[in-house]
């Protein structure tokens, strides 16, 4: 709004003159002047006065945005990454967001929408109590033996968590670490139901809850997961674990052939699960790495996903 001058009228007019006839042309003098010295008095801001005024602060520090700057990179539309999807090569499709960490951060900020968590075939994928296998009576391809001794009959995994899990049983023995071998890997949905089950029986539905999935909730399923156990002269059982060298090598090391820890005891309000420190789930060396170096404890926060330490139904 521009600048409003006083009325020079409304505050400087010189009384009327008591004066009759030829006086009054005098005073109508005297008004003019009046009238003339209260404009000439009057504070009328210059524009070397406008100029002159600091600019505020706030105004100085804003950087100017070039709006094409600000548009992120769609990793989808990547024609390499799409192809790795297309081909099944997770491995790939993460080197081609750029890596895990980038993975991980385009994931949280919705910029992934060709990624799916809850694809069950996937290294990415989470699987919890609020997080259900889809179809509940999911089979994972291309299942191997494990290569460790075992301590069950369920000696199955992926053909690619076989390879990682074997070269990280080597490599733990090379450090003086101790031989590692395994309780169990695949688990299908009847033996997990069955599994499930006997926990109930045993320790009621609440502690059931706690030590063991639901059928269509388990990581087992997939392929992806195994229970170590700390072999000497003989294994011992998944209880013994922690605590051991075995443990302790697995808990620093474990990471570096793609493979975290998926049950630690500070994860228990997000998980719902009690400490499992045996229960490795694998991931890739890409997300494995991403998960060590941000510090996370459960895939849930990895993934920005909200806590399930309950069933919804």
């Amino acid at each position: 709004m521009g600048l409003m001058l006083p009325s020079p009228h409304a505050q400087h007019a010189a009384p009327r003159s008591p004066m009759r006839g030829p006086a009054l042309p005098i005073g109508v003098a005297v008004t003019a002047i009046g009238i003339l010295i209260s404009i000439a008095s009057a504070p009328i801001a210059s524009s070397s006065a406008v100029e002159e005024m600091p600019e505020p602060v706030a105004v100085v520090q804003v950087p100017t945005v070039k709006v094409g700057a600000t548009i992120a990179a769609d990793p989808c539309a990547d024609p390499t990454v799409l192809q790795s999807l297309s081909s099944g090569d997770d491995a790939a499709t993460v080197a081609g967001f750029g890596g895990g960490e980038n993975f991980r951060a385009a994931v949280v900020a919705g910029n992934a929408p060709c990624i799916s968590l809850t694809d069950p075939a996937r290294l990415w994928v989470v699987v919890n109590k609020s997080l259900p296998l889809n179809p509940p009576e999911y089979e994972p391809a291309g299942l191997d033996s494990v290569p460790l001794q075992m301590t069950t009959r369920s000696g199955l995994v992926r053909s690619d968590v076989a390879a990682a899990v074997g070269q990280m049983a080597d490599a733990a023995a090379a450090a003086g670490a101790g031989r590692i071998g395994a309780n169990n890997g695949y688990r299908s949905y009847g033996l997990q139901a069955a599994n499930y089950d006997n926990f109930v029986r045993t320790l009621g539905q609440t502690d059931a809850d706690a030590g063991s999935a639901r059928p269509g909730h388990s990581e087992h399923q997939t392929g992806l997961a195994l229970d170590v156990v700390a072999c000497d002269a003989a294994c011992g059982g998944l209880d013994g674990f922690g605590g051991t060298g075995q443990s302790e090598w697995v808990a620093a090391n474990a990471w570096e052939f793609g493979f975290i820890v998926r049950y630690e005891d500070v994860g228990t309000p997000v998980t719902g699960y009690a400490p499992e420190p045996w229960h490795l789930r694998y991931v890739g060396v890409d997300l494995a790495a991403a998960y060590r170096s941000g510090g996370y404890r459960t895939l849930e926060e990895f993934f920005g996903l909200p806590a399930a330490p309950d069933y919804t139904h």
